[in-house]
């Protein structure tokens, strides 16, 4: 699949889902960015080894969640829609700006035990070059192909929430909620077309705060 196949499949799959929102004026508003980026497989290449999305950790500088990993985003700032503060996060953390055109669809909103709801907004990124992660925000930046994360997710309890904490494998670690669990819905919608729930799952009592 070249660059246009697998822009047109995210698309697809993306408006087939029919997405869940939150409505919780309680909650501050936020979105993280689900960026999809090309591999440089080549024409041959699945969606799974195709496409890559960008995953950063933290500065361990930051006030809050510092050295955890994440997806791009942060607080919709007064008078912004959620995709214009995703474009927005997306170029003060990597200097990567994109247009509005870039939005291929949203998934679910997941409301964080930190008192936000977060937006999921998919990108379209295709072929970038290479990016310098704004070092106040970002300590690392990685582009994490779908075939890495086409793997079966933990859940455990926790004696504090009846619901089960997320845990994604990935390079060797384990990367939780709410990070984890939209990792998961993307990983179900975008690659096997699959409408799974993520926004029942927990997150782990290190991040409530």
């Amino acid at each position: 699949m070249g660059p246009d196949e697998l822009r047109a499949a995210a698309e697809k799959r993306l408006a087939d889902f029919d997405r869940r929102g939150i409505d919780r004026p309680d909650l501050k508003r936020s979105a993280v960015t689900v960026t999809l980026v090309t591999t440089g497989a080549g024409e041959s290449a699945t969606f799974a080894d195709g496409l890559a999305f960008l995953l950063t950790r933290r500065a361990a500088t930051l006030r809050r969640h510092k050295k955890q990993w994440a997806l791009p985003g942060g607080r919709a700032d007064s008078g912004e829609t959620i995709t214009e503060t995703a474009r927005r996060e997306l170029a003060e953390e990597l200097g990567l700006h994109l247009g509005e055109d870039a939005v291929l669809g949203l998934l679910d909103d997941y409301a964080t035990r930190s008192g936000y709801v977060i937006t999921p907004v998919v990108l379209w990124g295709g072929e970038v070059g290479e990016l310098t992660p704004n070092p106040d925000e970002v300590s690392l930046l990685l582009r994490i192909p779908f075939a890495q994360i086409d793997v079966e997710p933990r859940f455990i309890t926790i004696p504090e929430s009846d619901s089960p904490v997320i845990q994604v494998p990935l390079f060797d670690r384990l990367v939780h909620a709410p990070t984890g669990a939209v990792i998961y819905q993307a990983r179900e919608v975008l690659l096997h077309g699959r409408p799974t729930r993520v926004d029942h799952l927990e997150q782990p009592v290190f991040a409530w705060r």
